[in-house]
């Protein structure tokens, strides 16, 4: 089903989401290693890697595209060219997040990674005027977070001076489980002290206390989230507190941290008040648009059509775009709900 309403796409990964024939041009033309040797075989290597059943086993895709993400011109070019797909898929505005010690192995600085991925918006937008973005930088967990401290403590200290140029705030993401994400907590502080806002991956393949820790840390918005479901007084919290969930529903089906779309707690928690989002996490990994998952939100999920479009207006209030951005783009959908009566 096509769905012609303005979409907002809140969690979406740079290194998630390129085109396969970039990347192999790219893998070409630097040399690099890959764990196939053609882009069919690639493809057919990360539908197979997409269906692991575990978050951190997912991750391992992402050191395959990262190899040819360590120059400005290809994160340019990936970034540009990211922008260019979501925008002919109706995509008006989308928050594109990035780590950008990731792109620091071949000599770049973080502050490079983070000014070439702006380049990227840069063009693209010019190139797509009806589109925005913003840029979110993640800090990375690896393990027990003393194994990048440093690199996380760079992009905390750094990523507030390029915020109003196309960063809109600093994010937590990477594998979950190692260590409390409390841990975390002194890195966040030096971003808040900065005055950047904080949003953090939480509560997807740990349970609801990584939610209230995310929270307590300053974060306004959820990565995931879905297992605050398994408490209803900090679901009672997040919504009157509007804390918004980024959900991706095939993300949580592919790495198993949700059984099946029918079993996803979502329309359960947008019942409860808490502000909703549908995202799509990694277009290119799990094969996914955000029509594919408005699908499985009318079909397997619960939702209704007039649903998405509230989840969207939702993600239009939780975003970090301008506020009169914000107002131009809820008075757009607010006139599809009308088309509805």
């Amino acid at each position: 089903m096509k769905y012609n309403f303005p979409k907002v796409d809140l969690h979406l990964h740079l290194d998630g989401s390129f085109r396969n024939s970039t990347i192999w041009e790219l893998v070409s033309a630097q040399g690099v290693t890959m764990p196939v040797n053609t882009e069919e075989e690639f493809e057919k290597w990360m539908e197979e890697h997409s269906q692991s059943g575990s978050v951190n086993q997912f991750l391992e895709m992402f050191d395959a595209p990262l190899k040819v993400m360590q120059d400005k011109d290809s994160i340019v070019r990936i970034t540009k060219e990211l922008i260019e797909d979501i925008a002919k898929l109706g995509v008006a505005y989308a928050e594109i997040r990035f780590a950008p010690q990731l792109h620091t192995n071949k000599g770049m600085s973080q502050r490079d990674a983070i000014e070439a991925v702006l380049e990227g918006r840069r063009i693209g937008m010019e190139e797509n005027p009806d589109i925005k973005i913003g840029i979110i930088c993640c800090l990375m967990c690896q393990g027990p977070e003393t194994v990048n401290w440093d690199a996380n403590m760079e992009t905390a200290n750094i990523v507030h001076e390029y915020l109003n140029k196309g960063v809109v705030c600093i994010d937590l993401a990477g594998a979950e489980g190692f260590v409390p994400l409390s841990n975390f907590a002194p890195i966040f502080k030096v971003a808040r002290d900065h005055g950047t806002p904080i949003i953090c991956h939480a509560g997807d393949s740990q349970d609801w206390t990584t939610v209230k820790d995310a929270i307590d840390m300053g974060a306004v918005r959820i990565g995931h989230g879905h297992h605050i479901y398994e408490n209803p007084e900090l679901c009672r919290y997040a919504a009157e507190h509007n804390i918004a969930l980024e959900i991706c529903p095939t993300s949580n089906i592919q790495c198993q941290t949700r059984k099946t779309y029918g079993l996803h707690p979502a329309w359960n928690l947008y019942q409860m008040g808490i502000p909703v989002t549908i995202n799509t996490d990694n277009m290119t990994m799990s094969r996914v648009c955000l029509d594919d998952e408005y699908d499985h939100c009318l079909n397997d999920m619960g939702f209704e059509y007039e649903d998405l479009i509230l989840m969207n207006i939702n993600s239009v209030k939780s975003s970090f775009m301008k506020d009169e951005d914000k107002k131009k783009l809820i008075e757009k959908l607010e006139s599809e709900l009308d088309k509805l009566v």
